[in-house]
C-alpha cells in the first residue's frame, strides 16, 4: 500500500532566495493584475464558460507549436487569439457566446489531441501545457508579461467604461449606442491573452481557479468594480506567493498548492457571506 510522505524542507529559505524563484514572485505579480481586472469582468458579463474554453482553446497551438518546433507561448497565444475573436464575433448574444464557444471548444480539443499523436515532443508538452510550471519561467518570459500587462492597461483605460457597463447591463448598454460587438471582441481579446500569460505558470487546466475564482471572492466582499479589481488581483497574489512558499517550505508542485490556496479562500468568504 502506498503511502503519502509530507516533508518539510529546512533549506527553503536558501531556495526562495534563487534568482528561478525571483522570477516565479515577478511573474506572481504580472498573472495577478492581469487576472485580477480580467476576472471582473468574466463574472460581471457571465462568460466563466468562455474564459474556461479559452483555455483549452490554446491547447492545439501549443501542440501545434511543439509538432513545428516554434515557441509554444506562441502557438497557444495565436489560437486562443483566433478562438476569442471567433466567439466575440459569431456570439453578439449570451445564448448565441455560449453556443459558439462549445463549438470552438469541440474542434480545439480534438485538433489539440490530432496534433498530440502526430510528434512525441509534441505529447511531452502536454503534462506541461496542461499544468505549467511557475518554477521555470525565464527572464524572456518576464518581459513578455510586463509588456502584456501594459498593453492590457492600455486598453483598459481605453474602454473601462462602456466594457463595464456592457458587462452590466448589455441591454441598455446597446440601446445607449455603445457597440457591444465591438466591446465582445475587444474582452475576449483580451481574455486570450491573459491566458496565454498566465499558463506557462499554471498549465490551461488551473488557469480558470486563478482568473474566477479570486474574482468571485472579491465580488462577495465589496460592490465597487475599481476596488473588486483590486482585492480580486490582490487574493490571486496571496495565493500564488503563498503557493510558492508553502510549496518550498513543504515540496508539492506550486500549482496545485496555489489552486488550494485560492479555492480555500473563497469556500471561507463563502461560508462567511452565507451565514451573514
Amino acid at each position: 500500500m502506498n503511502t503519502i510522505h509530507l516533508s518539510y524542507d529546512p533549506d527553503w529559505v536558501v531556495v526562495m532566495q534563487t534568482p528561478f524563484m525571483l522570477n516565479a514572485v515577478i511573474a506572481g505579480v504580472c498573472i495577478s493584475i492581469a487576472a485580477g481586472i480580467m476576472g471582473y469582468f468574466t463574472i460581471a458579463r457571465k462568460s466563466n464558460f468562455a474564459a474556461h474554453a479559452l483555455s483549452h482553446i490554446g491547447l492545439p497551438g501549443a501542440t501545434g507549436a511543439a509538432l513545428l518546433g516554434l515557441p509554444v507561448s506562441l502557438g497557444m497565444g495565436l489560437f486562443a487569439l483566433g478562438g476569442a475573436l471567433v466567439i466575440g464575433v459569431m456570439g453578439k448574444r449570451a445564448q448565441q457566446r455560449s453556443v459558439a464557444t462549445g463549438t470552438v471548444l469541440a474542434f480545439a480539443t480534438g485538433l489539440g489531441l490530432f496534433f498530440a499523436r502526430l510528434s512525441t515532443s509534441a505529447s511531452q508538452q502536454m503534462q506541461a501545457i496542461l499544468f505549467g510550471s511557475i518554477l521555470t519561467i525565464t527572464t524572456t518570459q518576464i518581459v513578455s508579461f510586463l509588456i502584456a500587462d501594459a498593453v492590457l492597461l492600455l486598453i483598459i483605460a481605453i474602454v473601462y467604461h462602456p466594457l463595464l457597463f456592457c458587462s452590466l447591463d448589455e441591454q441598455v448598454a446597446q440601446a445607449k449606442g455603445i457597440r457591444v460587438g465591438v466591446m465582445n471582441v475587444i474582452f475576449m481579446a483580451m481574455m486570450a491573452g491573459v491566458v496565454t500569460i498566465a499558463a506557462p505558470a499554471v498549465g490551461t487546466l488551473l488557469i480558470f481557479a486563478l482568473v474566477i475564482t479570486p474574482a468571485a471572492t472579491a465580488n462577495m466582499i465589496v460592490a465597487q468594480p475599481m476596488t473588486a479589481i483590486v482585492l480580486a488581483g490582490g487574493i490571486c497574489l496571496i495565493s500564488i506567493w503563498g503557493g510558492l512558499l508553502l510549496s518550498t517550505m513543504f515540496p508539492t508542485p506550486p500549482s496545485f498548492v496555489i489552486v488550494t490556496i485560492s479555492s480555500t479562500i473563497w469556500v471561507l468568504v463563502t461560508l462567511v457571506t452565507n451565514r451573514r
